[in-house]
């Protein structure tokens, strides 16, 4: 990576798991940037504001809320930012709505500091991306359904469960046992 790719980026990072949100800080002030770091929506959209940086690392899953709620707000109050969501709970549903919502990239976790740093300089989109030679497994079609209807849901667990037909326990046995990507 050359200097410009790395260097002199004013992140916000908008994660509720401390620890990790942390780290990447750490790490992206290494490389000679400024971060700043929210842990829930309210405290994202006001460091937004407040500092108005250039790139935003946006979680997906935060506590209580989808990070997908927050990204027209940040666009508006922020016009130039450029928005990647980073996820571990990622889906073909919910990466297709934070692009039309404005999200510049979609990261799937984990991913290290230059996947994250790599996906806010692809300025367009990759036509000789690969294509997978198998069709997804029938464990991650579950996954992306499970997600698609808790979406819908606005993440709340009793209410997908009752829409999907099952148990509110054995949908959260389902939602910790995450796919492999195939």
């Amino acid at each position: 990576m050359t200097a410009n790719t790395e260097y002199d980026h004013d992140y916000l990072i908008v994660d509720d798991d401390v620890i990790f949100a942390e780290t990447l800080s750490r790490s992206l002030t290494r490389l000679g940037n400024t971060s700043h770091v929210a842990h829930d929506p309210q405290q994202g959209l006001a460091a937004n504001v407040a500092h108005q940086p250039s790139r935003i690392i946006l979680d997906l899953k935060l506590e209580n809320s989808s990070g997908l709620h927050l990204i027209e707000q940040l666009k508006e109050d922020n016009p130039t930012v450029t928005i990647v969501i980073l996820t571990g709970y990622s889906s073909i549903s919910t990466a297709v709505e934070a692009i039309k919502l404005g999200a510049d990239y979609y990261l799937p976790k984990p991913a290290g500091i230059n996947d994250i740093i790599g996906a806010f300089d692809k300025p367009a989109g990759d036509p000789d991306t690969k294509l997978a030679e198998q069709p997804p497994s029938v464990n991650r079609l579950e996954w992306e359904h499970i997600q698609r209807v808790l979406e819908e849901n606005d993440g709340n667990i009793s209410a997908t469960a009752r829409a999907l037909g099952m148990h509110r326990r054995t949908l959260q046995r389902k939602l910790q046992k995450k796919p492999r990507r195939s």
